[in-house]
């Protein structure tokens, strides 16, 4: 099939399988290794990606679930090799471990900020929960989003 997409808000047409994974479309055709696959089952988050600005796991996700879609990757994010907010308040508050977690966790966060901009320490619990780090004891990632918010003109 023929994928006319939109990655990082750039358009893309690829020749893909109708049930190629969008995982394995971003690292193996575009070369966005951000996204990871922890479990292949979206259990763990690790592949977590933005659809139409709502956290999605990439390895759950078909190409004919595509078509006409805005994709953001954690490539995304920043500008010109600068961090994002939110992706330096993880950065400052120390809530990048050994990293593996990181991409799907800012994306999660970064969909919650999109809707919710001055969220409850249980609305960014509930937005990261189907995001799993085994490195932290999550207080970093929580102080992160929080910091981004504040940051950000929304915090409460």
């Amino acid at each position: 099939m023929e994928l006319n997409f939109t990655v990082n808000d750039k358009p893309r047409i690829l020749a893909v399988s109708a049930d190629a994974r969008l995982v394995d479309i971003l690292r193996d055709e575009l070369d966005l290794t951000g996204c990871k696959e922890g479990c292949g089952e979206g259990e763990c988050g690790a592949c977590t990606v933005l659809i139409d600005d709502k956290a999605s796991h990439a390895c759950l996700t078909v190409a004919a679930q595509l078509n006409g879609k805005k994709i953001t990757t954690i490539e995304g994010l920043g500008e010109a090799g600068k961090l994002s907010v939110l992706q330096n308040a993880f950065v400052e508050e120390t809530a990048i471990q050994c990293g593996y977690c990181t991409p799907g966790m800012i994306l999660s966060a970064y969909a919650l900020l999109l809707t919710n901009p001055a969220p409850t320490e249980a609305d960014i619990r509930t937005a990261l929960a189907g995001n799993i780090c085994r490195c932290s004891g999550y207080h970093q990632i929580i102080r992160a989003v929080q910091r981004a918010a504040k940051e950000m003109g929304g915090a409460r």
